[in-house]
């Protein structure tokens, strides 16, 4: 569309200065047009077979150690890759050609008005509107139209389908022995807690009041029935990572446990998780005085010395205390895992 300004108005006759209209093919020849038509809808059919061939790819090639592959690189990649570009691309190509030979092409020109329109102008602009879609023959190509939805409804097949890679659901992995899910972690009653690196075990004497330091769950060699650890390498260290937790000191009169807590700290030593229930930063800035732990990510406060409550920033619940005790050869340990979900808040978390 083109426009003149309110200073440079249109000749006397009318005429704005546009170049005389060429017709195309598709205007003078129903053949040329009905050809057109149905090239646009195997455009949007070939975006279709694109979609459908992405979830077939992604069900049918395999990934991991014994993968696909195509000309050395991962087949899947590869498919998945060039069948959701095609479903793409194809739509691309069928609206491009749709708008270049079907749809009306007339040059408008109108003069420049104020912003505020006159209540004719807006139902002008309405009417245009509706001109437009008449001229855009979406009413009357079905064919056209039904196949491009067609297209565009069966893109929502990948974007389900990749849905899946957002990993097992917490039913599907949830296993209290191993710290899968997002309820539980590896620790439970006896464990010992640990200095983290270092891995080496804590008497209550090791921490004067005001010391805050990062810990972890002892290493854990559990077998199942034919002696094999149930949990070992990389899924170990996960684990644990999960179970990370930091251990504080502070005088016994400062602490306010919460409802249910009075026995789940050892001589004014308190243990939480030190992942941050916003979005799961580590956390371990200490303001010794006033025992606030800082989230360096996002700067949610917590306030250790009563049960971990919020007092600033975007987290949304405390943070998760683990109950502590001491073993028998005065070693601090676990009393069980946390009695609720650690890491960042979800909405199928049970209060």
């Amino acid at each position: 569309m083109s426009g003149h300004s309110d200073n440079l108005p249109v000749a006397d006759d009318g005429n704005p200065g546009l170049p005389e209209h060429t017709w195309r093919p598709t205007d003078v020849d129903p053949k040329a047009e009905k050809r057109a038509e149905r090239q646009v809808a195997a455009l949007f059919g070939l975006s279709a077979v694109c979609a459908v061939l992405f979830v077939v790819a992604y069900f049918s090639l395999q990934v991991g150690d014994n993968h696909d592959t195509v000309l050395g690189l991962g087949a899947s990649n590869v498919a998945l890759g060039s069948a959701l570009g095609g479903a793409l691309l194809f739509i691309g190509i069928g609206i491009i050609q749709w708008a270049r030979k079907l749809m009306a092409d007339h040059e408008i020109s109108e003069l420049r008005h104020p912003a505020a329109s006159s209540d004719e102008d807006r139902a002008a602009t309405v009417a245009a509107l509706q001109a437009g879609l008449e001229e855009s023959g979406i009413g009357r190509r079905p064919l056209v139209r039904n196949s491009m939805l067609g297209a565009i409804g069966l893109l929502g097949a990948p974007v389900v389908v990749l849905l899946r890679d957002l990993g097992p659901t917490n039913a599907q992995v949830a296993d209290a022995a191993t710290g899968q899910g997002l309820e539980h972690t590896v620790w439970k009653q006896g464990v010992r807690i640990v200095r983290d690196v270092v891995g080496t075990p804590i008497r209550p004497s090791d921490i004067e009041i005001g010391d805050l330091f990062n810990a972890e769950p002892a290493t854990i060699f559990e077998t199942d029935e034919d002696g094999e650890p149930l949990i070992e390498g990389v899924p170990l260290q996960v684990a644990k990572s999960k179970g990370a937790v930091v251990l504080i000191r502070m005088d016994p009169a400062d602490n306010t446990p919460g409802r249910g807590r009075k026995n789940w700290s050892v001589d004014g030593i308190l243990c939480y998780s030190k992942i941050c229930t916003h979005v799961g930063c580590p956390i371990s800035l200490n303001e010794r005085k006033t025992h606030h732990l800082l989230c360096p990510c996002h700067q949610s406060t917590f306030d250790l010395a009563d049960a971990g409550r919020v007092i600033f920033g975007p987290a949304a619940r405390a943070l998760p205390q683990l109950p502590i005790a001491v073993d028998s050869e005065g070693y601090l340990v676990a009393q069980s895992d946390f009695t609720e979900p650690v890491g960042p808040s979800y909405w199928e978390r049970d209060y």
